[in-house]
């Protein structure tokens, strides 16, 4: 496939109406469904060739859910999900092996996401032995390419994943998402489970990747410093619906949901006067159960500008400034 977009709207990923429902189940021998948890509920979100989104949110937020709806690992209960022109939530098992080569997944947890039994040579070509005829000599050179392109030296590849750190491990299972050229990474919190200098070191390699192989990344985080520095545009969640879009500098500068507002509060400035004349947004209440059946705005239990109406009607995702997003009804549209 080319790099240049063809989805109907210019999108190379286009997520409409999404939602993942997971029955709630009662009982040892005779199990019985007494509800339902809504993980994610009516997502819409579009990354561009290229681009790198970030998606952030408390955990519970449904996230990760998102992102294993998106490369299938689970089937969404409703919505579309437009890769390229296809409908990844209507695929069946042969047509999503035919298109899994262009998107790709990093996992939370480096030490969890590798089988320790494999050596890190078997990880990374398993991919190409799935899905080309590459063997052999050919398979084992297109492997130490992937190596070095993430930083770590070809000659440790017959080593096991306990042989390496936690930074080198996700440089592993970065090796591993690459090895097919994808034009799509899906990253879940890739650098929460490192240390910070590591941390550094894997969002650099990232960028650096980014810029020269023309990649896309959905990056999930819950680090918004991390978030900043990577993303053109971030999408905030809570309790499985995108209450803010916004162009990252435009969010960080100048956040309009309440919700977003208090997670940017949140983030410690490094300037100690800076730090100390800001004012911190505490929210009240309690994060609703994603599994009881709730009426109006999620947020309105927490919100400190609700009004009577946010308890009876979901605020949609509507454009308030250019290109900026918000879900609350309190929230004006820029005139």
């Amino acid at each position: 496939m080319s790099r240049s977009a063809d989805s109907p709207n210019g999108a190379l990923l286009r997520i409409e109406g999404l939602k993942m429902h997971f029955p709630v189940e009662r009982g040892f021998l005779f199990r019985r469904r007494i509800g339902t948890l809504r993980a994610v509920e009516g997502v819409d979100l579009t990354i561009g060739a290229g681009e790198t989104v970030g998606l952030v949110g408390e955990s519970g937020s449904g996230k990760t859910t998102l992102a294993r709806c998106v490369i299938r690992l689970c089937k969404p209960t409703a919505g579309r999900i437009h890769f390229r022109g296809q409908d990844l939530a209507r695929l069946g098992p042969k047509e999503l092996l035919a298109v899994r080569p262009h998107f790709q997944m990093i996992f939370q947890d480096p030490y969890a996401s590798l089988n320790p039994r494999m050596t890190v040579s078997s990880i990374v070509s398993e991919p190409l032995v799935i899905h080309t005829q590459l063997r052999g000599r050919a398979l084992d050179e297109r492997v130490s390419e992937a190596l070095a392109l993430v930083g770590l030296d070809p000659r440790y590849k017959l080593r096991y994943p306990h042989e390496f750190s936690g930074g080198q491990r996700q440089r592993v299972g970065l090796a591993r998402a690459l090895i097919l050229n994808p034009e799509l990474i899906l990253c879940d919190e890739p650098v929460s489970a490192l240390d910070v200098s590591i941390q550094a070191q894997v969002i650099n390699l990232m960028q650096e990747l980014r810029g020269r192989l023309g990649l896309a990344y959905l990056f999930i985080a819950h680090d918004l410093s991390v978030v900043r520095h990577l993303s053109q545009r971030v999408a905030v969640m809570y309790l499985g619906r995108i209450v803010e879009e916004s162009p990252s500098r435009r969010l960080y500068d100048n956040p309009l949901h309440p919700y977003t507002k208090a997670l940017l509060s949140a983030v410690p400035i490094p300037d100690p006067k800076l730090q100390r004349a800001r004012s911190r947004v505490v929210l009240g209440g309690e994060i609703p159960s994603p599994d009881v059946e709730r009426r109006g705005c999620d947020f309105a239990a927490r919100c400190p500008l609700v009004k009577p109406h946010c308890r009876d009607a979901v605020p949609p995702l509507e454009l308030k400034e250019s290109g900026h997003r918000v879900a609350c009804f309190e929230v004006p549209a820029a005139r």
